[in-house]
């Protein structure tokens, strides 16, 4: 007798009727940069590894976000991710749940692990690259790796990963004179470039608006070099885009501070310790690490997922009197 189909899971919405379908993992809270704009040069400390999540627990999750929940892109991130330890062989099995399958990583090692990563699944790759001036990227990373990232790069794109996005988050006076040449860098090798207003998530909490490059600045440079014509948003992407005229290429921005994207936001995420989060700026979060090793069933892990997720707030308070950092700094909760 044939199995009956699966029914198609309730969806995951919160009380403002959000539905959500993308989920963050966080693969380690470890880096293999220091990038000034994320944590001091010394630390922060590393959690004890039997804190993190295993492969085995990872995976259930997984399996009951897509199964159960409805979420359709699994993007793992860090940290950095691709420090796993047998990252390849996760992936196989995270790709074999059906859900589209992405990577956050700063490409330090990516031109070792992208052919494998590619085989093993994995469909797309966004690259962190805040300038392409090997002195100044010592100096924002407190590492001499440019020259990794960047065949990184080349790697992830000749794997067959589309597309390969590259990250920017600008700083003024410190990478805001590289945005045209990034963007032209980008053009040239088939890379998407996205530029990322910078946010309060750092580790040693100095974040200074007044550092940030906004949007509207970004847009300003950009459009002094080519003419721009709005793409909008992609679904419930982050980035809104523009076409450069006379071009194929797209450049996105993701201006979560002076443009908040709140309303449609599908996103929640799974730190590397197994606690869930359904904001990026939430100062609370639920422990299914600690569902998992209770012995808990299934539906149980569904309940308590479904329980945070319809508690999540209307959006970050950026800029209120009352907006409270939350406690973990970005490279803790997970890109």
């Amino acid at each position: 007798m044939a199995s009956r189909p699966r029914p198609a899971p309730a969806p995951l919405a919160d009380r403002f009727g959000r539905v959500h379908t993308d989920l963050r993992i966080s693969l380690t809270d470890r880096c293999n940069l220091r990038c000034t704009y994320c944590m001091p040069a010394q630390g922060p400390g590393w959690l004890p590894k039997p804190e993190l999540l295993t492969d085995g627990e990872l995976l259930r999750l997984a399996g009951i976000a897509v199964h159960r929940l409805g979420i359709r892109t699994l993007r793992l991130t860090g940290g950095e991710p691709l420090l796993r330890r047998g990252l390849p062989g996760l992936v196989e099995r995270l790709a074999a749940l059906g859900a589209e399958l992405s990577l956050t990583t700063n490409g330090v090692g990516l031109a070792r692990l992208a052919p494998e990563l590619a085989r093993a699944g994995l469909h797309r790759a966004n690259v962190s690259l805040d300038t392409l001036r090997p002195g100044r990227y010592a100096a924002l990373t407190r590492r001499d790796r440019l020259a990794d990232v960047l065949a990184g790069l080349a790697a992830a794109r000749d794997a067959g990963l589309r597309p390969v996005k590259v990250n920017t988050v600008p700083v003024r006076g410190v990478n805001d004179d590289e945005l045209v040449d990034l963007v032209e860098f980008a053009v040239r090798g088939g890379y998407r470039a996205r530029f990322i207003e910078s946010m309060p998530l750092d580790a040693q909490g100095a974040w200074d608006r007044a550092a940030m490059v906004t949007a509207e600045e970004i847009l300003a440079v950009l459009g002094g070099r080519w003419r721009l014509t709005p793409v909008g948003r992609r679904g419930n992407a982050p980035a809104e885009e523009w076409r450069l005229d006379g071009t194929e290429h797209v450049v996105g921005v993701i201006a979560a501070v002076t443009r908040p994207f709140c309303g449609g936001c599908d996103r929640v995420r799974l730190t590397a310790d197994g606690q869930l989060r359904n904001c990026l700026f939430a100062t609370a979060e639920s422990d299914l690490r600690a569902l998992l090793r209770s012995g808990a069933d299934d539906d149980a892990v569904e309940a308590a997922w479904r329980a945070c997720v319809a508690g999540k707030g209307p959006g970050h308070r950026i800029g209120a009197a009352d907006f409270e950092r939350p406690a973990r700094p970005m490279s803790a909760i997970g890109g």
